[in-house]
Order: structure tokens, then sequence, then C-alpha cells
């Protein structure tokens, strides 16, 4: 593992010196409670800039469901697809990410296309049957929906400088990554494994802590891994209620009428977020605590 610290884009920057000037300017005399709520609204920045990508891609998705006219020249899902290359242009021509962290980003992009593409065709979710900029039944747009993940995944090991006590191999990490993804295919044909590759997740991170601070200078926290990984599924899991409920896709029992993603797809997406987070620590080698 490495101990380097990983260079933060300006914007981060900014956010980061506001809070330790804020954090001084409170330490001064302002009171535990006041620390607190400088530390509270730093972490709040910096999840809100982590997740930029994938906000960015929900709105647009709500917006071209909602705003966007039935029946225009350009299919809604082109249309979504230019907006989500304007979006990772940007944020490479801005240096708001690195050319570096895009490559990571862009392999977790074809990891979801691929995934997209066989699971649709196998019925699992449909999309609407329009637009060009397709493969199969699928928008080319979706792959930048996985992107995101990849880009909050890459961004929040920066962010909060993150550390690891009994962080497990890499090489083992990996081989269970490798594992989870075939799953995502084989188990329409061979018996489920999910449980057992969730117990081989809980069996590799579950001692594994996490040590995170808000800004320089400030305590650091600590957090089990795993508590870490089911939060950013549950995050996922509400995003994707938002996104069927806008109809951007829908899941069979959808067909008649919107009704909530089942709870139960939390394993699913915290399943998919590990392959993500193998991809990520490619980037962000684990630092040591």
């Amino acid at each position: 593992m490495t101990t380097d610290r990983a260079p933060l884009t300006p914007i981060e920057e900014r956010i980061d010196r506001w809070a330790g000037a804020r954090a001084e300017v409170a330490g001064s005399g302002g009171g535990a409670w006041r620390r607190g709520a400088v530390e509270l609204t730093s972490f709040g920045l910096k999840q809100a800039w982590a997740c930029v990508v994938g906000g960015i891609m929900l709105v647009l998705i709500v917006a071209a469901r909602t705003l966007y006219p039935d029946g225009a020249g350009l299919a809604r899902s082109d249309l979504l697809l230019l907006a989500a290359v304007a979006v990772q242009v940007a944020m490479i021509v801005l240096r708001l990410e690195s050319l570096r962290e895009l490559g990571v980003i862009l392999v977790f992009h074809a990891v979801g296309t691929v995934m997209e593409v066989f699971k649709t065709a196998a019925g699992s979710w449909a999309y609407e049957a329009e637009g060009l900029l397709r493969i199969g039944g699928v928008p080319l747009y979706t792959g930048f929906m996985y992107a995101a993940v990849g880009s909050y995944l890459v961004r929040v090991m920066r962010l909060f400088e993150l550390r690891f006590t009994r962080y497990p191999p890499r090489w083992a990490t990996v081989v269970v990554a490798v594992a989870i993804y075939a799953n995502f295919f084989t188990h329409h044909y061979l018996p489920d494994a999910r449980w057992v590759l969730l117990a081989a997740v809980l069996l590799l991170y579950g001692r594994c802590v996490m040590r995170f601070r808000i800004h320089r200078g400030a305590p650091w926290r600590r957090m089990p891994v795993v508590l870490a990984f089911v939060g950013v599924a549950f995050l996922l899991w509400l995003a994707e209620n938002v996104g069927t409920a806008a109809g951007a896709w829908i899941y069979p029992h959808q067909a008649g009428g919107w009704e909530p993603v089942p709870l139960a797809k939390l394993v699913s997406w915290l399943l998919l977020m590990m392959v993500s987070v193998v991809l990520a620590t490619f980037v962000h080698r684990p630092r040591e605590a």
C-alpha cells in the first residue's frame, strides 16, 4: 500500500481550504457544536461533489422525461447520450477529473454496457424502443450511469483521504469481483451464487476499517468499510427508484404501473459496486491507516 496523498482538483482544494478556515475560526471560540457543524457542512459539500456526475445524469434523465417533447426529431435517449458525453468532456477539460481516473471510469462504463446488453436481452429490464444510438435494446447513454458510480468512488477516495486498516489483498478482491460480475450472467443458466458471493465480500472486508477526515487538520474518523458499502448501495437504490419512476427503464413488475424497486435489489447493487471498488483501487491504491 502507498501513503501519498492523492492530489485534489482546484474545486476540491477550495472546498478543503474553506472547511479548514471555518474550522479554525470555530475552534477559536465557537465550541464543539460549531466545529461539528463545519465538519458536517464540509462532509455534505464533498459528498455532493463526489456525486456530481451521477447527480447530473439523474437530473438529465428526469428532465428529458418531463420536459423534452415526445416525438421530437432527436430521440430522447440520443439526446441523453450527447448530453452525457458533453458532461464527461467538460469534466476533463475543466480538470475536474484526471485522465487516469477517466480510464477506470470508461472501463466500468464498458463493463456496465456489456451487462446491460445481456440483461435486457434476457428480459431483466427494458428501455424505450427509440433512438439510433443503441446496442440491441440498450441506449448508449446507460453506460454513463455505471461510469457515474466509478466516478464517485475514485473521487471520494481522494476527497476524504481514505485509509484502511486490514484491507484485504488486492488479488483476493479481484477474484471476488470477477466472480460477482460473472454471476450476473451465469445465474440465468446456473444456480444463483449471489448469497455465496455476498458472504465472500463480508469475509474479505468484514475486518476492514476505513479512516477518513473531512478536511486537512480535522480529526480522523473511523467507519467499518462494509457499512460504507451498504450506505452507497442504498443511495444507488434510491437513484434507481428515481430513474424508474421517470420511465428511463422499467422492471417486469413495473409494466402495469410504477412500483418501488424491491429493497432486495440492495444486494445486487452492493455486489456490482464491488466491481467498481476494485477498479477504483487501480487508480488510488488503498492506503494504510
